[in-house]
């Protein structure tokens, strides 16, 4: 696994909803784990995203 650089990630929890950001703030502790849930989906979804070869691009020999 690749190693995630701070200001990478930053934007990724930037993108993620605002309910869940807030979430994590909550008293109630169910709805803190639903935001972490979905924080932690949103991270994986956009490194997952970035893994995925563009088909477009166009492979050059080494």
């Amino acid at each position: 696994m690749e190693r995630i650089e701070q200001k990478e990630l930053s934007a990724i929890l930037l993108a993620a909803p605002g309910w869940a950001r807030v979430g994590l703030t909550m008293p109630d502790a169910r709805l803190r784990e639903r935001a972490a849930d979905t924080l932690a989906a949103t991270i994986i979804e956009e490194l997952r995203r970035e893994a995925v070869p563009d088909i477009n691009q166009l492979r050059l020999p080494l």
